[in-house]
Formats: structure tokens, sequence, C-alpha cells
């Protein structure tokens, strides 16, 4: 199991993620595309690289707005695989 980081920890790489906030146990990112085609379109991009790191978001699609959650529900708060796989999300276009 991962092990939880700490709030300062937490901090330090939500201050390098500008796109990511902090809800609770959750870190959260908010997308928004043209419309639903290209929001969906962007959901399919995150199945190969939560597939590759074992870890997969909470996703939430309203029409044209994608909204991201991760968290480590096996270590009950955020770990380094939260964080690992924002970065790659953010990279993600």
């Amino acid at each position: 199991m991962a092990q939880l980081l700490s709030e300062n920890d937490i901090q330090t790489q939500l201050n390098e993620l500008s796109d990511w906030t902090q809800e609770g146990k959750f870190i959260k990112c908010t997308r928004k595309f043209k419309g639903f085609p290209e929001a969906v379109e962007f959901v399919n991009k995150l199945v190969e690289p939560a597939e590759n790191a074992g870890h997969h978001p909470d996703l939430e699609i309203s029409y044209n707005t994608v909204i991201i959650k991760m968290t480590s529900h096996d270590a009950g708060g955020l770990t380094e695989k939260d964080f690992n796989l924002a970065r790659t999300i953010s990279a993600i276009n």
C-alpha cells in the first residue's frame, strides 16, 4: 500500500499543478471543452495512462465539462500515485 503524503507534501505538489485543487482527501481538476464529443474524447485519452499506472481517477462528465478527482482509496487519502497521474493528465490535451 502506498504511503499517505503529509499536508505539507500535498501543498508542495499542488503548487506545481496549477490546474488541480485539494478537496479533503481528493485532488480535483475541471476541464472544459467545446462540446460533449470533445469531452468524451478527452476521457478516452485517460484510459491508457490510468491502466498503465494501475490507478484510476473518479470521472464526471456533464456536457462539455469533465471533472477528475483522485485519491488512493486503499491508503485512505492522497499518495504519490495521485500526483504522478495528475501530472500525466495535466499534459493531455
